[in-house]
This record gives C-alpha cells, sequence and structure tokens, in this order.
C-alpha cells in the first residue's frame, strides 16, 4: 500500500462519500433551482458553472497545461462520457422539474445498479456475492421508494 494511499486525500473511500454528499446537495440546489426556468436551461446554466469551476480548479493547481499526445480511443471514450454526462444532466434536470426529489434520486441512483451491470459486462469486473446482494438491495430500494403507495 502505497503513502498516499494511506492519507485521507488518497483514498478513494472519501472522494466516493464526497460524491455522494455533493451529488444529495445538487439534487436539492437543482430541484429548487428549475422551479422558475426551462430545465434546459437550468442545465446549461449549471454546466457553464462546472466549466469555470474545473478551470479556475486547473489553473489554480498548475495543471491547465498541454496533457502530451491523446490517443484516439482516449478522445473517444472521452467524447462519449462527456455526451453522456450532458445526457444524464438534461434527464436529470427534466425529471427534477416534473417530479419530487426524493422519487427522482433514488432513480436517478439506479445508475449505481447500472454501472454494475455494465462493468460486469464491458469491462470484466466481477463482484463478490456480497457485492451483487448489494446491489440487488439498492435496485429494490430505489423500485420501493419510487412506487406510489
Amino acid at each position: 500500500m502505497s503513502p498516499d494511499s494511506l492519507s485521507w486525500s488518497g483514498s478513494w473511500l472519501v472522494w466516493a462519500v464526497l460524491s455522494a454528499v455533493f451529488a444529495a446537495l445538487t439534487a436539492i440546489f437543482a430541484k429548487i433551482g428549475v422551479e422558475d426556468i426551462n430545465p434546459d436551461l437550468a442545465t446549461f446554466i449549471r454546466t457553464v458553472i462546472v466549466l469555470m469551476s474545473f478551470a479556475v480548479i486547473l489553473f489554480a493547481t498548475g495543471q491547465f497545461r498541454a496533457p502530451g499526445p491523446i490517443t484516439p480511443r482516449t478522445w473517444l471514450f472521452l467524447v462519449l462520457s462527456g455526451l453522456a454526462t450532458g445526457a444524464s444532466w438534461l434527464c436529470y434536470f427534466r425529471a427534477l422539474k416534473l417530479g419530487p426529489a426524493t422519487l427522482v434520486a433514488p432513480i436517478d441512483k439506479l445508475s449505481v445498479v447500472l454501472v454494475t451491470l455494465f462493468a460486469f459486462v464491458f469491462l470484466g469486473e466481477r463482484p463478490s456475492a456480497t457485492g451483487w446482494l448489494g446491489i440487488t438491495l439498492i435496485a429494490a430500494g430505489a423500485i420501493l421508494l419510487a412506487v406510489k403507495k
């Protein structure tokens, strides 16, 4: 284990938990933010803010420089990832405009289940039996939260 992996800043778990916290705040802030605006325009505004934020971070940390050669395969998958992100954000904001955050967010988190299935099929990742149980429980929980009483 590397020394960096022992520090909080090198721990994938810390970053994953922070991602979940910020994703939760995103849902709340977005739900309030789309109340009086077209959700596509709201997504555009959010995207511009994200772009500006990353530019500031990259400049402030000295990371805004040429990365060296980037392979066509890398470009392809970064472009596909960007398009998928944009589509996800458009759908998410539209869903928040139309429905309650308490129902939209759990369905959105079915992405956890889909990532596991896609990683199994396309990346050859093999969750343990406990992992599959957890994924099944996440799916069942999302469905239970979204089903009307």
